[in-house]
């Protein structure tokens, strides 16, 4: 137990013969159940669970028949954690790139009821930088800034990281049967979070890499799938929450911004038009973009104003991070 805590630290795990053994014995002595759900992996990575499982009683192994993706992985273990009475449900995946001695600072602030759900960022430091390969570190920044948007957790970034703390509340209020099956699962997971009015912290871990893990991303495929999801999730959240739910005006600012800046793109055909045929740019039309445009950006950035406003109370208590650093 951790400060009277019942903990269960849940790791999915496909492919990780390599790396799963190294994984489950760093757990720290506090960690009541390790809950291993092996995503019918092809590799040695069940037998060498079952080995581990005879001599240590902490651990859970629960196999899926057939591949069913990192989200629906995490699911199943939240399910039996929400089941078998666990308090704080910890996400570590089987690779070894989490760092168990970071994670009392992951649970610290969920003990404390600072938030009900806490996330590392490994973009705090400047370790980041030099430990997370370049084109990783950028396609992270660019989908944490979306995910801010779509979230409407300003203050959140590194979004895709999957090391996490969820308190029995979330455990029993979330739809967690129904977590986004695939990659793209963390920006999933942060809208259902906001929906449902839950406090969200980062807490700073230290990127580990270079250990001999293999991603499963491939950026070429994955990152363009993530971010036309994410864009879909930004939907969701505003019909979910300010239309279903409680309806608040920072909707009408996101429509009449859009239909500005989609009114703004015939209004910019026509003005290279008169440009290229007429060698002239006409006053009124020019004056009309330039009107139309500021509008339209305008009243996005007063709904986003409006979605910080309405998400402050989600932030929790940021003394935690401030003792921190």
């Amino acid at each position: 137990m951790y400060k009277n805590h019942i903990i269960g630290v849940v790791v999915p795990a496909y492919n990780e013969e390599k790396l799963i053994a190294q994984t489950i014995n760093a757990m720290p002595d506090f960690v009541d159940k390790i809950i291993i759900v092996d995503d019918a992996s092809s590799d040695r990575t069940s037998p060498i669970v079952q080995d581990i499982a005879i001599t240590n009683n902490k651990v859970i192994l629960i196999s899926h028949e057939k591949n069913r993706g990192v989200g629906s992985a995490i699911s199943t273990g939240y399910i039996w954690c929400r089941d078998n009475n666990v308090d704080i449900a910890v996400c570590m995946d089987g690779d070894g790139q989490m760092d168990p001695a970071d994670m009392p600072s992951l649970l610290d602030p969920v003990v404390n009821n600072q938030t009900d759900f806490a996330k590392g960022n490994r973009l705090f430091t400047g370790e980041a930088w030099k430990k997370i390969p370049r084109i990783r570190y950028s396609g992270n920044a660019a989908l944490s800034f979306m995910t801010k948007i779509a979230s409407g957790y300003w203050h959140v970034t590194d979004s895709q990281t999957g090391y996490t703390a969820l308190n029995k509340k979330g455990l029993h209020l979330l739809p967690i049967e129904n977590i986004y099956p695939r990659y793209g699962r963390p920006n999933d997971f942060l809208v259902t979070l906001n929906i449902y009015n839950m406090r969200v912290k980062d807490v700073p871990v230290k990127p580990v890499y270079g250990i001999g893990e293999k991603s499963g991303i491939r950026l070429s495929r994955d990152i363009f799938r993530i971010f036309f999801l994410i864009i879909r999730l930004f939907f969701r959240r505003m019909f979910q929450k300010y239309i279903i739910r409680d309806f608040h005006p920072l909707i009408l600012f996101y429509t009449f911004g859009a239909f500005l800046l989609l009114l703004d793109i015939p209004l910019v055909i026509r003005l290279v038009y008169h440009r290229i045929i007429d060698g002239r740019i006409p006053p009124i039309t020019a004056l009309t973009v330039v009107f139309v445009t500021i509008m339209g950006f305008q009243s996005i950035l007063f709904a986003m104003l409006f979605d910080m406003e309405a998400n402050k109370d989600l932030r929790g208590d940021i003394s935690y991070l401030e003792q921190k650093h």
